[in-house]
């Protein structure tokens, strides 16, 4: 029997758990899937990552409502993949961040990320007949920006290039807690198809330069003390240097792409087999280190058509 593409086949549902990781500060988790933050502040709430589908974002917007009433005000979007933006408009929030990299991508290739992530995991596109279109922020940063939620403040800042050449972490001082999207993963795969092997360890650094006491993943438990902190950034770091290595050990001879694959499967597997959305990431992964590897710096763009011409030869 075939294997079924990506995350076509899995359609199970998933637990949701509502952590606090700081006073006032929630992750929303469950199992692997995209995660969200919330960030209470003395009059208003800011949301970190707005999931797929505005039904989705409301079984966010329902554990807020849990732990507070005052109004969101704030969504900042980590990056640009469809799976985490295009929620945005059930929240309501006047003031949708992101940076200016993480912006310029949504422009190039959202309408081509959002259709081929439709067909590689329809189940997170729950309610996708609800998406009002693709999401834009009303206000954008190049380094860094701070925002008040009253006397709270919040730090946004792009650390540099990993998951996507736009991604922004978000930093509260006063717990020193971070929402780092999706540089840092537990107990999942990180999804490299638009990343940047190169400078993925020195943004893990910059992030371990913090010394935060906890953080909410991309995917993945939330991050309670150091010690977990720690363990997740440098298994994070494995996971992406064990995906690369071997790929371009294979490129650098002028192997083939299938050649890089079952190099990549012969060092990962016995690692991370078990992580969540391992299998979904794989293909993905070994392409985007195969274009690195060979001298391309800018992702090349997915389309619902790549994705299955890409798979098909890695099948063949």
């Amino acid at each position: 029997m075939a294997k079924a593409f990506a995350s076509q086949g899995d359609m199970s549902e998933k637990k949701i758990t509502f952590e606090e990781v700081g006073e006032g500060l929630w992750a929303f988790t469950a199992e692997g899937d995209p995660n969200s933050g919330v960030i209470i502040g003395d009059e208003s709430v800011m949301i970190v990552e707005a999931q797929a589908t505005p039904r989705l974002a409301h079984k966010v917007i329902e554990k807020v409502r849990s732990v507070t009433d005052k109004p969101i005000s704030h969504l900042v979007l980590t990056h640009y993949h469809a799976v985490r933006v295009l929620g945005a408009s059930a929240y309501g929030a006047p003031e949708i961040i992101m940076s200016d990299a993480a912006r310029s991508m949504v422009v190039e290739r959202g309408q081509e990320d959002w259709d081929s992530e439709f067909q590689r995991f329809p189940r997170l596109f729950e309610g996708h007949e609800s998406i009002p279109g693709l999401t834009y922020p009303t206000t954008t940063f190049s380094e860094s920006m701070t925002v008040y939620l009253g006397k709270r403040r919040v730090d946004i800042m792009h650390l540099g290039r990993a998951h996507t050449a736009g991604d922004a972490v978000v930093h509260v001082p006063d717990q020193n807690v971070m929402f780092t999207g999706d540089i840092v993963e537990y107990h999942s795969a990180c999804y490299c198809g638009d990343g940047h092997f190169a400078d993925w360890g020195n943004t893990l650094d910059n992030i371990a330069w913090f010394d935060v006491d906890a953080i909410a993943p991309g995917r993945g438990d939330a991050l309670i003390g150091k010690e977990m902190v720690n363990a997740a950034i440098e298994n994070t770091r494995d996971f992406v240097e064990s995906t690369y290595r071997p790929v371009a050990r294979v490129a650098a001879r002028g192997g083939s792409l299938k050649e890089a694959w079952d190099a990549c499967r012969a060092e990962c597997d016995p690692k991370f087999a078990d992580y969540a959305i391992y299998e979904h990431c794989l293909p993905f992964n070994v392409a985007r280190a195969y274009d690195e590897a060979r001298g391309m710096d800018h992702p090349r763009i997915w389309t619902d058509k790549r994705d299955i011409e890409m798979w098909e030869q890695l099948q063949s």
